[in-house]
């Protein structure tokens, strides 16, 4: 008689030990549910009421020929040494990784006023735009406000543009 209760009492416990586990599984089910409903409604304010990126130029460089190198973007606010003498003359400059031949550079805090940019593509990483045994670019470059190398760097005056202090997005297409 005890060996038939206690092949009862087994079976009573395994049919609790099932349901239990069956309880337990839903419960963590709705509870993964729950925690996921939570996360993606905590962060809905920031999505529907995300702040305009911060004032500034922002500058993008499609279309790169390749992702070798890096990209470097300077900022002029005056001819000094407009576009050749970057390093000494540039009032900014940000050198960037290339990725999936696009770059992008962003200035925050200019003042407003009248800028210029350059940006070469540096293929070899050595800080300056590489020309052939002619002086003729063997690197990418661009400047602002369309303006194009013809026999020699363009100007200032023809690359420059009016900054109000905002934001201000541009695109700089490479010349190669």
């Amino acid at each position: 008689m005890s060996i038939l209760m206690s092949k009862s009492n087994n079976r009573k416990s395994a049919s609790a030990s099932i349901v239990m586990l069956a309880v337990i599984r839903y419960c963590m089910r709705f509870r993964y549910a729950a925690f996921g409903f939570v996360l993606a409604f905590t962060s809905l304010p920031a999505i529907v009421f995300a702040q305009p990126s911060c004032p500034g130029i922002h500058v993008k460089i499609p279309n790169i020929k390749n992702s070798t190198g890096t990209v470097a973007c300077a900022l002029f606010e005056s001819p000094a040494g407009f576009p050749t003498e970057f390093l000494h003359s540039a009032t900014n400059i940000m050198m960037m990784k290339i990725r999936d031949t696009k770059a992008r550079c962003s200035f925050l805090d200019i003042p407003p006023g009248t800028y210029a940019l350059a940006v070469i593509h540096d293929e070899n990483m050595d800080g300056k735009l590489n020309t052939n045994f002619l002086g003729v670019p063997t690197e990418g470059y661009g400047f602002s406000s369309g303006a194009e190398a013809t026999m020699s760097a363009p100007s200032f005056e023809a690359a420059r543009f009016s900054y109000d202090g905002k934001n201000l997005d541009l695109i700089i297409k490479l010349n190669y």
